[in-house]
């Protein structure tokens, strides 16, 4: 097949070398054109993604920020024609897919809300891999939920990536779940490692602060965006990590044994019931 992807950061420098790899062909856009001369002189990219050549695509794949994403797909809508199938990678669903649901009608063209659950704490073209997306769980957001043709179409489209699982849903309820399982991660990683005790923890540190500090490193500008795009959802759980430990500190403070047993042993059996 032929394959767009827009943005060769570490999704979409891994979704290029994943379609590479597997033989496919693959055109590129980059705003980086430092970035994309590379990938074209090391052969993992055929030839630049352009107005000319856009509508030879059987998949197109956007990893950009949100913003920039539905800015890309506006600008190139008039030239897609109706053989892609056009999907994001955006960390957010809501906006993308209102917009690009949008100019899809207006276009006619098919537009699917995606979101890959890979990664790693680096970020830029170097550091992504073909096998990126090995077994990983892939979020899908169509158009229409009665449409089974186009979800075995998805599916054969991104064979490559070797997805392990596949979740349909809506836009909100990806953004509402997003925001608990990932969003907030974040947030508490990098609110949990500005402590001073941050200087001094070498020798006293153990799995335990690499698991709560491991996502403190992230792609600053990136995360900022998507949290923003959130914050209804993302905010709802700050209320709700607030409320938690504000029963925490109060049965500390108040030194009520008890009610402290009895919140760390609900948690516990939160955690063991939920796996």
């Amino acid at each position: 097949m032929t394959v767009g992807v827009v943005g060769l950061g570490l999704i979409g420098g891994s979704v290029v070398k994943a379609y590479h790899a597997q033989g496919h062909t693959v055109y590129a856009w980059n705003r980086s054109k430092k970035t994309l001369d590379f990938a074209l002189i090391s052969g993992e990219v055929d030839a630049e993604l352009n107005e000319n050549n856009v509508s030879e695509c059987d998949l197109i794949i956007v990893c950009l920020y949100p913003q920039a994403s539905i800015e890309w797909v506006r600008n190139m809508a008039p030239h897609f024609g109706s053989k892609p199938l056009v999907m994001d990678a955006c960390g957010t669903k809501r906006d993308i897919c209102e917009s690009c649901f949008e100019l899809a009608d207006e276009y006619g063209f098919t537009f699917v809300g995606g979101h890959p659950m890979g990664g790693t704490k680096d970020s830029g073209y170097k550091y992504s891999k073909a096998d990126m997306f090995n077994g990983v769980p892939m979020v899908i957001v169509p158009p229409r939920f009665d449409d089974i043709e186009l979800y075995s179409k998805v599916k054969q489209l991104l064979a490559p990536l070797n997805i392990g699982r596949f979740s349909i849903t809506t836009a909100e309820d990806h953004d509402q779940m997003i925001a608990f399982t990932s969003q907030l991660s974040h947030l508490v990683a990098s609110s949990y490692i500005k402590s001073p005790a941050a200087e001094r923890q070498g020798g006293f540190s153990g799995g335990t602060y690499r698991d709560m500090t491991r996502v403190a490193y992230l792609n600053a500008p990136m995360w900022a965006e998507i949290f923003i795009s959130n914050k209804d959802c993302l905010n709802a759980e700050l209320d709700s990590l607030i409320d938690n430990l504000s029963k925490y500190r109060e049965a500390i403070n108040e030194e009520d044994l008890p009610e402290l047993t009895r919140l760390l042993a609900e948690g516990s059996e939160r955690k063991e019931k939920l796996g």
